[in-house]
C-alpha cells in the first residue's frame, strides 16, 4: 500500500484527472450518453476521495479504486465503441482510464 502522503497526491492527481476529462467531454454536444454517464459517474465518485481516505481502511479503499477503474473501463468501451470521436475526447479518456489502472496496479 502506498503512505498516506503518497496516496492523497495520487489521489488529488486522479480528482483533477477525472475533472478535465469531464469538462472536456460535457463541452461536446455529441458525447454519447453512455460515455457521458461513466464520465459523470467517475466524477461524483471522486468527489467523494476525502470520505473513502479518512476511513484509512486499506480494503475499502482498494475497492474503492477497484470500483473507479471498472467504470474507467466502461467509458474506455464507450469511447471505442462510439468510434470517431474527436482526439480531445479519446485522449481525456484514455488519460483518466491509464491513471485509474496505475493507482490500482500500485494499491495491489
Amino acid at each position: 500500500m502506498l503512505q498516506a502522503s503518497e496516496m492523497q497526491k495520487r489521489f488529488s492527481h486522479l480528482q483533477q484527472t477525472v475533472s478535465e476529462a469531464s469538462r472536456t467531454l460535457h463541452a461536446d454536444a455529441t458525447i454519447p450518453k453512455d460515455l457521458m454517464k461513466c464520465v459523470d459517474e467517475l466524477d461524483n465518485e471522486c468527489k467523494s476521495a476525502k470520505k473513502v481516505m479518512s476511513t484509512k481502511d486499506d480494503g475499502r479503499i482498494r475497492q474503492w479504486i477497484d470500483d473507479l477503474e471498472r467504470i474507467g473501463d466502461r467509458a474506455e468501451r464507450a469511447c471505442q465503441k462510439a468510434g470517431s470521436l474527436d482526439t480531445r475526447i479519446v485522449n481525456a479518456v484514455s488519460s483518466m482510464h491509464s491513471e485509474l489502472s496505475d493507482l490500482q496496479r500500485q494499491l495491489h
